[in-house]
């Protein structure tokens, strides 16, 4: 079979390393793609959950060749399609795909192709599966392996589900003994289930990384005048690419208009332009012709760019989840980006109306649950990414990152006991007199006097705690309560239902008054977003080399790109020109240790590049440079037991197994009850040996057995509801874990 590339006869996965270096020009795996590859190429059906610019696709691109058939790779994008079969040629690689863009001269011609066994990798998409007769095209192809990538889409409880994701299962039944590689970036243990559960993977194997981007600085900046502040950052980055998510086509419309009136480069993308002229936008900007696109999230999945250096949020997005994968487009090659959002609370009210809209009240309560994390992150006075791991379930065990807002410039500290006392003793008030809990908007209406249906209808202008907060705007007592929330002094209800209630250090604080000190941010700070520390951020991460050289080498890189018609990645990385214009290679030797050149690159681009670097030192001197600092990381998390556990788990682990229970663990760390029922939850997920007994009676076992069976879905809301709220949350969270483990 042609490959493009000389394949020794050693074992599979023995040859992985040579093939890393010779092909893709790299020296070593990054987290766990080893580990992926090895579990594939065993045959066993693997999950792989790994962060944007994580190197997901090299998981699957590699094992394809060491394997002696094809590698069907099912993928929701044509434009992904093609930018993946274009960096695979230039690597020398057999590959191809199929999709309706392709005439029908090319297409019989490709079939005849993947017919005689030309191709390494084929990329479709999931609607061809059931296409005529394609599978039984597959079943002469002598298929060997089957990637679904993003495969967060075939769960309708993810964030991006596309019905045709389902037929997917047809898979299986084509090919019961083809292993089956699933891939996405982002899925919570819901999701997962989905993945395992529709696709009918048997036995999996779980990888799932840790979400951490170190090379990622994350800034929240007070709202004002948004467009002159994206111009101002904008303009002082003229070299950078750059995202802008708004949250409305209009909004996207008039942000690029305006960029493009003040000289910048800059084009508009959503789903109500033409077909044809979106496909020319997202061209022009994954070809560096226009640097920055302005954008709502109709943008975004499956571009592959690698050296978008800034994603600002102009609006606050709609949840945390979809937030993390928008600012996962910046950055991927591993180089510092920034990422900012500008927010203000009038962005939080205008996002509450457009909630009132939604009719299901289900999806209601979701969305405003969504809204709230959304705004906790924005809110928050302590480190954006320790913020933003807990969310998926990691923790930061370093402290201070060095590469957030709050980081880099702490707040100051002050006592706010009296504040925290008033809406405390509202919650408990609240709960006292209707014997159920509330959110914390009615909990902030009650304090601020406000004359709502709910209050009359609750009596609420009764309780003591009624017009005690009137010094304070509303939105001011929220965002206290979700500051107290983090405290661990209250806590928000799990999945569907964001009410509030107090934990048990919270009443303790009440009843002792506790002392209760809160961060603010400094009030020397601005709104502009193109500041020092934005600069100081941006080090994480960064390869410093030779400028000038670096922008000779773009120049080049360019040049070659377009005579080839692809984009300026597909040539050499940012990462691979930042080596060249810093080690400043002029032989073979030297050019085949930078990163991402293997042999391919070498024979078709080095004499170029390196003739462009001795002209360059012909005329300016060879410059010196330290060695870049690596960013501290994230715990690791594999699929392992405790070995690969995240430490806070481990920590809660230990303790559980002492014999202490969930409520006394919860208030020895400092934690909520669901915290460190998550804790646990995870710790059963990946196989750690606990026993169910210790959580639940039998009895109680068989009532959420019989319940989980009777609903159509892994969220644990309609079990709940179907069990009359008779068995909580937690034993709920523990019981869904103990099923998936087996």
């Amino acid at each position: 079979m042609q490959t493009g590339v000389h394949i020794t006869q050693n074992e599979p996965a023995e040859r992985l390393p040579a093939l890393l270096k010779q092909v893709f020009g790299y020296d070593h795996f990054r987290p766990l793609q080893h580990e992926i590859m090895r579990a594939s190429l065993a045959g066993k059906d693997t999950v792989a959950i790994l962060p944007t610019g994580a190197g997901k696709s090299l998981c699957y691109q590699l094992p394809a060749l060491v394997r002696t058939g094809l590698t069907v790779v099912i993928s929701p994008l044509i434009a992904l399609m093609k930018d993946q079969v274009d960096q695979l040629e230039a690597a020398g690689v057999a590959a191809t795909f199929l999709n309706s863009s392709l005439d029908a001269a090319t297409q019989r011609q490709r079939f005849k192709d993947l017919n005689s066994g030309k191709f390494k990798l084929l990329y479709i998409a999931p609607e061809r599966i059931l296409l005529g007769d394609f599978l039984s095209h597959l079943a002469r192809w002598q298929v060997e392996a089957l990637v679904v990538d993003e495969a967060h889409c075939i769960s309708e409880w993810g964030h991006d589900f596309r019905p045709d994701y389902r037929n997917l299962n047809q898979l299986r039944t084509a090919h019961p003994e083809v292993p089956i590689i699933a891939l996405t970036a982002t899925a919570t243990p819901q999701v997962r289930a989905d993945i395992i559960g529709q696709l009918r993977l048997r036995a999996p194997s779980v990888f799932i990384s840790s979400f951490n981007r170190p090379n990622l600085g994350y800034r929240v900046v007070p709202k004002s005048k948004a467009a002159k502040q994206v111009w101002e950052f904008a303009s002082a980055r003229a070299d950078d690419s750059g995202i802008i998510y708004c949250q409305s086509r209009k909004g996207a419309e008039s942000m690029a208009t305006m960029l493009r009136e003040q000289g910048m480069p800059a084009i508009a993308y959503h789903a109500g332009m033409e077909p044809e002229e979106r496909t020319k936008n997202q061209e022009a900007f994954i070809r560096d012709e226009a640097r920055i696109v302005c954008a709502t999230v109709a943008f975004g999945m499956g571009i592959n760019k690698p050296n978008v250096r800034y994603v600002i949020h102009a609006e606050l997005p709609k949840n945390v989840e979809g937030y993390y994968q928008q600012t996962g487009r910046a950055g991927r090659d591993g180089l510092a980006a920034e990422c900012i959002l500008l927010f203000s609370r009038g962005d939080m009210v205008k996002q509450k109306s457009f909630l009132e809209e939604i009719t299901d009240e289900q999806a209601k309560k979701l969305a405003r649950r969504q809204l709230e994390q959304m705004a906790a992150f924005a809110e928050d006075v302590g480190c954006r990414r320790a913020h933003l791991l807990r969310y998926f379930g990691e923790e930061w065990p370093h402290g201070n990152c060095g590469n957030c807002d709050n980081c880099l410039e702490p707040g100051e500290t002050h006592d706010c006991t009296l504040e925290a006392q008033k809406l405390l003793s509202c919650v408990y008030r609240i709960s006292q007199k209707s014997r159920f809990s509330v959110g914390w908007q009615h909990i902030a209406d009650v304090l601020v006097g406000a004359n709502t249906e709910r209050v009359r209808k609750w009596g609420h202008e009764t309780l003591t705690t009624y017009g005690i907060g009137k010094e304070k705007p509303k939105e001011e007592w929220i965002s206290l309560g979700r500051q107290l929330a983090q405290l661990g002094l209250a806590e928000v209800g799990a999945d569907d239902f964001p009410t509030v209630s107090l934990t048990d250090q919270g009443m303790k604080a009440l009843r002792e008054r506790t002392p209760v000190l809160l961060t603010r941010r400094p009030k020397a700070q601005t709104a502009t977003i193109s500041q020092t520390q934005g600069t100081r951020a941006a080090k994480a991460g960064d390869i410093q080399c030779d400028d000038g050289l670096f922008a000779k080498l773009r120049l080049i890189r360019k040049k070659l790109a377009d005579a080839r018609n692809v984009p300026p990645y597909v040539v050499f990385s940012d990462v691979s020109l930042r080596h060249i214009a810093r080690n400043y290679p002029t032989k073979p030797n030297g050019f085949l240790k930078i990163p991402g050149v293997g042999e391919k690159k070498l024979a078709e681009f080095g004499d170029t590049f390196m003739a462009g670097v001795k002209e360059w030192l012909s005329a300016n001197p060879r410059q010196e440079f330290s060695e870049p600092k690596t960013p501290p990381t994230a715990a690791k998390k594999k699929s392992t037991a405790s070995s690969g556990l995240a430490s806070t788990i481990l920590e809660t682990l230990s303790l559980f197994r002492t014999g202490d229970s969930i409520a006394e663990i919860a208030l020895a760390r400092g934690f909520s009850l669901p915290t460190i029922e998550g804790h646990l939850a995870q710790a059963i997920e990946q196989g750690e040996p606990l026993d169910p007994a210790a959580f639940y009676t039998p009895q109680e076992a068989e009532r959420m057995r019989v319940a989980f069976a009777s609903v159509d879905s892994p969220a644990l809301t309609p079990v709940f509801e179907k069990l009359s709220g008779e068995i909580n949350y937690g034993k709920l969270r523990i019981f869904r874990a103990f099923m998936q483990a087996q």
